[in-house]
């Protein structure tokens, strides 16, 4: 099933080439050739659609959740169009051949962002009619039941609802308001009820569940689904703590085949590179800031653990006094670490510290993107305490990865688990439209300053 957000985007390239179309007849006139649009053109149209796509993601205008937030949407439909404008402006100025006509680009942008803040203001209007209520039953009243009503998106539509449906005599773990009935009674509560959506959310499913009506009604287009298939929808990881084996053995998923390392070890080396040389001229600047911050060297080398869990010397400049561990040992960063030096703590904000760990990516000790490198003594405790947590050690580690765009600085065993849930998805779903979509996050978290301590 396509999901709303590609649906959306889908609408909104489709809307941006038409207001192209549009400028094109306004900047013109009718009695101009427009040949030029669907020959030669159509490379131009694909970069200022792309551009487009882009910078709508990266203002988070796909986010239905956000849309009812008046002042967010009129913020990010302002920034939207401010962003769109100096980066194709730059864009043009750099490549002229690529330009669209005078006034065609300032035309597009206008008629497109208009279009878009309209369709997202019919969005939250008719998102509180019947006919668009989500309705959902979860199977199950424990723990694993609560886990799933605490995730599922809030709904703004007075219609809508979630209920529980028990399977055992046990006293529910969920509010019992919200407990409809049994699961003996389950051909009922669905005709009465008409969910859209039922999840199974029980720790134990063997003998619980009515397969046979499961079956039927999803014959009748409703839709069924598991609870850690849902979990890993909706927050993009993995309940760690309900994973089997076989969750690994028996999916076409969690291989990362030779060609895939291939061509991942290729861009690795070519980004690695390009990097290096954007930042060469930060180098001498950051060198000469950080020896005038506090004494110490300038570059900070730690052995950290990589794929297979062999151990590497990871780059990075110097954010924390010298010696900062002699007396504590290995521990992690807190908020407000006292050991951060004031420079440190802007560069840790920035991820400026981070730059040298480029170096380790065209060594090939790690990767542009993947888990983030632990020390060997928190990697040890932690495959004591954690289920699966050594299969990221099954890819190279990165210098960002989905774990880092999605979820802040981790500080205990806690937040390893937490980590260790999007590392695994990100294993698990691996492909080049990833990579991407976690380096458009990265550059978000870099200007928000997300996570950094």
């Amino acid at each position: 099933m396509i999901r709303p957000k590609y649906l959306l985007l889908c609408l909104d390239l489709w809307c941006a080439y038409l207001c192209l179309v549009a400028a094109y007849v306004l900047r013109l006139g009718l009695q101009s050739d427009y040949q030029e649009l669907w020959t030669t053109g159509i490379l131009k149209a694909a970069l200022l659609l792309a551009v487009i796509a882009f910078s709508s993601y990266f203002f988070e205008l796909y986010d239905s959740q956000k849309f009812f937030a008046k002042k967010f949407l009129l913020y990010r439909e302002g920034a939207n169009l401010l962003t769109l404008f100096f980066l194709l402006s730059a864009l043009f100025y750099l490549f002229p051949s690529l330009q669209l006509g005078r006034g065609v680009m300032f035309l597009t942008l206008l008629m497109f962002v208009a279009v878009q803040l309209g369709i997202r203001g019919l969005i939250r209007r008719f998102s509180s009619s019947a006919q668009f209520a989500s309705r959902i039953f979860i199977i199950g009243a424990g723990q694993l039941a609560q886990r799933i009503y605490d995730i599922v998106p809030k709904d703004h539509n007075i219609h809508s609802y979630i209920r529980f449906v028990s399977c055992t005599e046990q006293k529910p773990f969920v509010d019992s308001s919200l407990v409809v009935g049994d699961i003996k009674s389950i051909d009922d509560l669905i005709r009465d009820y008409r969910p859209q959506k039922i999840i199974t959310a029980l720790a134990e499913r063997r003998g619980n569940l009515p397969l046979r009506e499961f079956m039927h009604s999803k014959l009748k287009g409703i839709d069924v689904i598991e609870a850690t298939t849902y979990f890993e929808q909706e927050k993009g990881c993995l309940l760690v703590e309900h994973m089997q084996p076989s969750a690994f053995v028996y999916t076409h998923r969690f291989r990362m085949t030779p060609f895939m390392r291939s061509y991942k070890r290729i861009y690795d080396v070519v980004f690695s590179t390009i990097g290096l040389i954007l930042t060469a001229p930060l180098f001498p600047l950051l060198s000469v800031l950080i020896k005038l911050d506090s004494p110490g060297p300038v570059f900070f080398r730690q052995l950290r653990v990589g794929e297979g869990e062999v151990e590497f010397f990871v780059y990075k400049f110097r954010t924390m006094a010298q010696d900062a561990e002699k007396k504590t040992g290995a521990v992690w960063a807190q908020k407000n670490d006292p050991r951060v030096t004031r420079l440190g703590k802007f560069m840790r904000k920035t991820r400026l510290d981070e730059i040298p760990q480029l170096y380790n990516v065209l060594k090939g000790d790690m990767s542009f993107i993947g888990p983030r490198p632990e020390r060997m003594a928190f990697v040890e405790r932690l495959k004591e305490t954690i289920p699966f947590y050594s299969t990221r050690h099954f890819v190279k580690p990165g210098v960002t990865g989905w774990a880092q765009v999605c979820y802040p600085y981790g500080a205990s065993d806690e937040d390893a688990l937490e980590k260790l849930r999007y590392d695994l998805f990100y294993i698990k779903n691996y492909s080049i439209l990833l990579d991407f979509r976690i380096i458009v996050d990265t550059i978000r978290v870099v200007t928000s300053g997300f996570g950094g301590r």
